[in-house]
């Protein structure tokens, strides 16, 4: 059950497609990685797509709340177990739990809603420069690494567009002393998507883990693949508000209001390109520092 990298828009695709072994239980492949753990937008993503496949499709996740609890094992499926909590009139709810070698390695509440009219309001999408003018993850990674020949982000993620709405460092043009850790990116699957709302939210559920922790260490100098730092999912929660297109434009306004005990927490807001508020997210992870940058925060200095 091991397939390709998802390289591209069809093999991130083929990572949502379970495999059904019985009523509510479902087995996901994993992508050939060289990863040493599970990517948490992967089980994130599966583990909705599980619970999508035991609701009508008159209703859609309006929510998710989520608990990293082991590194996953890229050398071996999950099974994913939906548990029906509650099925209303208007909402449905569906517990998942990922398992790996009979052991819990993740737990996925989310609720589904039927579609219904009521008060709508939202923030306005920040002023920022379109995709086409912004560089990509890959080409600022190996800017601010110095490594021109590293192409890890192309083998690994190709499968979305990513790109950040600043300048040339993570969060430069952003930073204030008000919010000193703030990031912007425009992100969307590299390729069509089926006409699916399921298969969007899922796509963007495992888009949406791989910039966010990286938010919380932007006044710290430091990036997530830096070895100065352990870092790793701790939770994940998110909010639909609207309909979207995942292989349309999406802006992902990404905040850090704290870091403290080695934990990072940081919001996203991601946009429609044309300015509607389509979701919410929330995340705490672990940001340990390890080495120089542990002897720097130990004699008071936060900064790198």
């Amino acid at each position: 059950m091991i397939g390709h990298v998802p390289n591209s828009v069809p093999d991130l695709l083929d990572l949502l497609e379970l495999e059904r072994l019985e009523v509510d239980l479902y087995r996901g492949r994993q992508p050939d990685t060289a990863m040493q753990r599970v990517f948490g937008g992967q089980v994130a993503a599966q583990a909705l797509r599980a619970a999508c496949l035991t609701v009508p499709d008159s209703l859609s996740a309006h929510s998710l709340h989520s608990y990293f609890l082991r590194p996953g094992d890229t050398a071996v499926p999950i099974v994913y177990d939906v548990e029906r909590i509650r099925d209303g009139r208007s909402f449905s709810t569906r517990r998942v739990v990922a398992r790996q070698h009979g052991t819990p390695i993740f737990y996925l509440t989310a609720s589904f809603q039927v579609e219904e009219i009521g008060f709508d309001h939202q923030d306005a999408m920040p002023d920022v420069p379109g995709p086409e003018d912004c560089p990509s993850l890959g080409d600022l990674y190996r800017r601010v690494t110095g490594r021109v020949d590293d192409h890890s982000w192309e083998r690994e993620w190709a499968a979305l567009d990513v790109r950040y709405a600043a300048d040339s460092r993570p969060g430069g043009a952003l930073e204030s002393s008000a919010q000193p850790a703030r990031t912007q990116i425009w992100l969307k699957a590299a390729g069509d998507v089926p006409a699916d709302r399921e298969i969007d939210t899922c796509v963007l559920t495992y888009a949406s883990d791989l910039t966010l922790l990286g938010v919380s260490l932007v006044p710290h100098g430091l990036i997530i693949g830096s070895s100065k730092i352990q870092p790793a999912s701790l939770d994940h929660s998110m909010w639909f508000h609207r309909p979207f297109r995942s292989d349309e434009w999406m802006l992902y306004d990404q905040h850090s209001p704290s870091a403290s005990g080695a934990r990072g927490f940081a919001l996203g807001q991601v946009y429609a390109r044309d300015g509607a508020l389509i979701a919410s997210v929330a995340q705490e992870g672990l940001i340990r520092p390890l080495g120089s940058a542990r002897a720097g925060v130990e004699s008071g200095d936060g900064t790198t």
